[in-house]
């Protein structure tokens, strides 16, 4: 039997099983490559379990692909500048992959919100500089 009047602030900070459902992280899907699917559970691992609803799924699987490739870009460049025989055409081929690469990866982490623009808490916004009165 239940008491009457209202409940305590002790008995609303109890929190029960009853209406809890166990929210789990996501694996990732099986058609990302071994180093894909360490880039998923090091992103999914790193925020809290329900930030990845299922609809998102495919967004944060087409970012870690972009992540791995950027890697190997950033090695193929980093392998062309230590070849003696440099090729400017296939530096500059490279830079714009690098590009490509880096601006996929900051759209999709944007629209997740796993970027520091998109988790930037507005209300702690540095202060800007008092403009000059006219009279100063």
């Amino acid at each position: 039997m239940e008491s009457r009047g209202r409940k305590s602030a002790a008995d609303l900070a109890i929190v029960t099983a009853d209406g809890l459902a166990a929210i789990r992280r996501p694996d990732p899907p099986s058609e990302l490559t071994d180093e894909q699917a360490h880039e998923w559970r090091c992103v999914v691992n790193r925020l809290p379990a329900e930030w990845f609803p299922r609809e998102t799924h495919g967004m944060l699987a087409q970012y870690c692909r972009h992540v791995v490739a950027a890697r190997r870009v950033a090695q193929l460049i980093a392998d062309l500048e230590q070849n003696e025989s440099f090729s400017v055409e296939d530096y500059d081929r490279l830079l714009k992959m690098q590009e490509r690469e880096g601006r996929a990866i900051s759209s999709l982490a944007t629209r997740m919100r796993i970027s520091q623009q998109s988790t930037l808490d507005r209300e702690k916004k540095k202060p800007l500089k008092p403009a000059k009165k006219p009279w100063q």
